[in-house]
């Protein structure tokens, strides 16, 4: 496949998990806030909890109640994903961490456009309460260092 021809299937890919995550991660939500109330926990296994919570803030609860700098530091991140992408859409698994990273971006703007902050409901022992979005965003972020360390040693073995 040419470097012209998969461009447009690696938009389609991102789109495609883009939209996995998304649905996951509201459909989840939806579940947690009809199931608990709001500050409400219950234990799940060894020291996880079901809760449900809200984060004004980034992550890991950084710059609470943060507002117009909460916005603009994830339309900054967004546009620079975009861009990045854009350029680089066709090296190989690109969408992969594209899609996740969107998916878990636009399922939190979901949030706070609706709730005006993130539902978060999976809290583990010494960490924050967290969602799928953001287990995507992590996973993601992990993924895209693969495949850019990945294409970049191949590159220069070549």
């Amino acid at each position: 496949m040419s470097l012209r021809t998969r461009a447009p299937a690696a938009w389609a890919r991102a789109g495609v998990v883009l939209a996995a995550v998304l649905a996951a991660d509201q459909i989840v939500k939806a579940l947690v806030v009809s199931a608990l109330q709001r500050g409400e926990e219950r234990d799940l296994v060894i020291g996880a909890k079901l809760v449900n919570t809200r984060n004004t803030g980034i992550a890991f609860g950084q710059l609470q109640d943060g507002g117009v700098i909460v916005s603009a530091v994830i339309a900054i991140a967004l546009c620079g994903l975009l861009a990045y992408f854009a350029y680089n859409a066709h090296r190989p698994l690109m969408w992969l961490p594209t899609g996740m990273l969107l998916g878990g971006a636009l399922g939190n703007i979901v949030d706070r456009v609706r709730e005006g902050a993130v539902i978060d409901f999976l809290k583990l022992p010494h960490w924050p309460a967290f969602n799928v979005a953001d287990a995507a965003i992590t996973i993601g972020v992990v993924i895209l260092l693969v495949v850019v360390e990945r294409d970049d040693r191949a590159r220069r073995r070549a």
